[in-house]
């Protein structure tokens, strides 16, 4: 494409975004064929979160629906907000009942929680869903500019300051400073008949509400007209005071300043000129007004100005407690004041988001009961609380986006995409002190390791079910169960009653990215058995990292330091535990049983209990081979011996196995399947739980029965022309082809096993 190729392009994105400017009457036609542009505030912010979609995630172990508009789906996912799916259902249903005017118009809703939990993500997550909606058919956004300078004469026009205007200058239309709604222009009884024909043909529970009368901008200009126009005897007076010549609707993208509000920490100065604006003296004397002070001479610069229309953000709200006792009347009374005399409605939804500081500050009076003075205010404060994330894979993901310019959401069809994504090494490029570029390797499961430990601190100890530690708990919360051997335990089968306090404390991702940031900036050797790898960041790397660091971080109490330090132990467990199923799978790759072969001993069991005949490929019925059975179970299966069957006829515990591990997973597959003729062949093998070990996993007793020769204690350097030597070099091999190991950490991983299983090797 050449330079001309990429203006054209940019021309075509700005004719979707933008529309020419239009008069009253048009604008109204439009609402009726589109009744969405109309849309007050909150019910805007509510159909730009639903215009998105939703999709099916787990947390905490339950399925739950939540709207993408939160993944940042506009922006590539940079700013998502990941987890607290529940936190933000609640929001929205909020929304609604306040979009409808059910309940909570009065309410101004507030995010609280803990640094790093996704607050300012939510901040720049709502900013950039509301400036795309708004470049959307749908979600066109609209208010009206003026130009008095035809009906001026030779009289000072319509201005933000002094000027010389012509009558057929573009530049001389001033837009409303606040994004004022056009229906407003309508006198009450008018806009309030339009409204309500406009609601009859809405198929929404949410009618459309525009409440607020004209800025005191636009009704300057507004009462300019009608004055001169009344004074020349016009009998159509509002047709003329909104003439095309004078008054034109016209659209505008949503955006910070413009419909959206920010009140930032380092924003300072008095309360009203952060909340409106404020007066610019030295056009006071230059703008007639009739004696009183001219709302062209104002700013309209503050938090609720720039927001009317769609939303206002007070971000780290605990700097500016001072205003929220300011805005305790806005969202029921919607208006508020430039001056005694001059007042503005606001139409904008409220929201405010603090760390816990500002909690302690509200609660400061508590004890005086009836008589604490800020009671009035938190009555009106809706809370909604962000807390650390208990989802591993959640963890993962930030993680990584912590570390590289990684911002897609992760979705997955089953929990198996997941996992991969979990597991996976991260690679990233570091200059060192002398310029030069290295690339760093977070070792498979490096990242996972840090997670995990992050999630690990994160849990309550009070409601765990007898038997389970707190990494079972963490994977039971990601993958919704908890898989033990060949059972697959369901989260509604434990017991988690009680009230836990999960994700309200623990070590943030702050911490962790640091830590990882400068495990892979610091200059120094990792020795690693008899190897020196500089660029690879194993597992064991992290943890003890993170745990040494915890005696020097600020952060952190000395109860939280003793806390977290104790909860290591079960996650350098589980990590190895990973690990050494890695290096298993990859000795036995070449080993697995195909699924042709498991596939006919289901189908074998099958036949065996049901007494259903089989067909040979001459289609002949056949009974069922004892033998084959037999074998599959003891070779593959590795569970039973000879003594367990008489000849071939399988004894009691063989047969309880059949049926309990292999026909009850078929049955329930049947029953899942009741709507489709069933068929065992049609069976997903993997979905029963023991042939899924069988096709998936193997352990050291099949590596031993396999490679009777070998001998891991040999593993560092094995003999050469030797089973272990031979095991070895494909094992590598298959790590880095298979399981994305680099070489270097293919050996470290295999050594750190080999080391570990060489003392209980028989």
């Amino acid at each position: 494409m050449t330079g001309e190729d990429y203006v054209t392009e940019a021309d075509r994105t700005l004719e979707k975004t933008y529309e020419e400017p239009m008069d009253l009457a048009t604008y109204v036609d439009r609402i009726f064929e589109n009744p969405t542009i109309a849309s007050h505030a909150s019910k805007y912010l509510l159909e730009a979160i639903e215009a998105a979609g939703t999709r099916t995630v787990v947390e905490e172990g339950e399925e739950k629906e939540r709207y993408r508009f939160f993944d940042d789906p506009h922006n590539d996912g940079e700013h998502a907000i990941l987890g607290n799916t529940e936190v933000l259902n609640r929001f929205v249903d909020d929304l609604r009942s306040i979009a409808a005017g059910r309940a909570k118009d009065e309410k101004i809703i507030w995010f609280e929680g803990p640094t790093a939990t996704g607050k300012s993500e939510l901040k720049r997550c709502l900013v950039n869903g509301l400036r795309e909606y708004s470049k959307t058919p749908e979600g066109r956004r609209y208010t009206v500019e003026w130009n008095v300078t035809t009906a001026a004469a030779e009289e000072r026009g319509l201005s933000y300051g002094s000027s010389d205007p012509t009558a057929t200058d573009d530049q001389h239309w001033y837009e409303s400073p606040v994004q004022v709604h056009p229906l407003s222009v309508f006198p009450e009884e008018v806009r309030e008949r339009v409204l309500a024909d406009l609601n009859d043909d809405l198929d929404d529970h949410v009618p459309v509400r525009v409440d607020a009368a004209l800025d005191p901008f636009s009704r300057e200009a507004y009462d300019f007209l009608e004055e001169r126009y009344r004074r020349e005897g016009e009998k159509s007076l509002f047709s003329a005071i909104t003439d095309d010549d004078h008054l034109r609707v016209k659209n505008y993208v949503v955006d910070v300043g413009q419909g959206v509000g920010v009140l930032h920490s380092e924003d300072d100065g008095p309360p009203k000129e952060r909340l409106v604006g404020s007066w610019m003296h030295g056009m006071l004397q230059e703008l007639d007004s009739r004696g009183r002070k001219n709302p062209q001479a104002f700013s309209y610069d503050g938090v609720l100005s720039q927001g009317n229309g769609v939303l206002t953000v007070v971000e780290d709200a605990a700097q500016h407690a001072d205003l929220l006792q300011k805005l305790l009347n806005v969202p029921d009374e919607q208006s508020v004041k430039l001056d005694k005399g001059i007042g503005m409605d606001v139409d904008t939804q409220m929201l405010i988001i603090s760390n816990p500081d500002l909690e302690a500050q509200l609660n400061q009076h508590s004890d005086r009961n009836g008589m604490d003075p800020l009671k009035a205010l938190k009555r009106r404060l809706d809370k909604h609380q962000f807390g650390y994330l208990t989802n591993l894979s959640l963890e993962c993901e930030l993680i990584r986006r912590e570390l590289t310019n990684e911002s897609a959401v992760w979705e997955a069809e089953s929990y198996d995409e997941l996992e991969d994504r979990i597991r996976e090494p991260v690679r990233v490029s570091v200059k060192d002190q002398d310029g030069e570029t290295r690339t760093e390797e977070f070792a498979p499961h490096a990242i996972e390791a840090a997670a995990l430990y992050a999630v690990v601190t994160r849990l309550d100890e009070e409601n765990l079910p007898n038997g389970l530690d707190l990494v079972d708990k963490a994977l039971i919360y990601d993958q919704g169960y908890l898989q033990e051997g060949d059972t697959r335990r369901e989260k509604d089968d434990f017991d988690f009653d009680g009230e836990a306090h999960d994700g309200e404390h623990g070590i943030p991702v702050t911490y962790t990215r640091d830590t990882l940031a400068e495990l892979i900036q610091t200059d120094r050797d990792r020795h690693h058995s008899e190897l020196a790898v500089e660029d690879i960041v194993m597992p064991r790397d992290v943890l003890n990292t993170m745990a040494e660091g915890l005696s020097d971080a600020p952060v952190f109490s000395t109860g939280e330091r003793s806390e977290f330090e104790n909860r290591i132990v079960p996650v350098k467990n589980y990590i190895f535990d990973q690990q050494e199923s890695d290096v298993i799978e990859a000795i036995m790759h070449d080993k697995r049983v195909d699924e042709e072969t498991v596939g006919e001993y289901v189908e074998q069991v099958y036949a065996w209990e049901t007494d259903e005949p089989l067909h040979n490929d001459r289609g002949e019925e056949v009974e069922p081979d004892p033998l084959k059975m037999k074998l599959f179970e003891i070779e593959h299966l590795g569970r039973f011996s000879e003594a367990e069957y008489e000849g071939n006829l399988p004894r009691e515990s063989v047969r309880n196995f059949r049926r309990e591990k292999v026909i009850t997973s078929l049955n329930r597959h049947a029953w899942e399947h009741r709507d489709d003729d069933f068929a065992v062949e049609d069976v997903d093998l993997t979905a029963i739980p023991v042939i899924k070990t069988v096709l998936e996993s193997h352990d050291w007793d099949d590596v031993q029965r396999t490679f009777e020769d070998f001998d891991p204690r040999q593993w560092d350097d094995p003999p050469s022309e030797t089973e272990t030597a031979t095991v070895k070099d494909r094992t590598i091999d298959t790590m880095v082809d298979l399981f994305d190991y680099s070489e270097a950490s293919a050996e470290l991983t295999s050594r750190h096993v080999m080391g570990q299983v060489s003392y209980r090797w028989d």
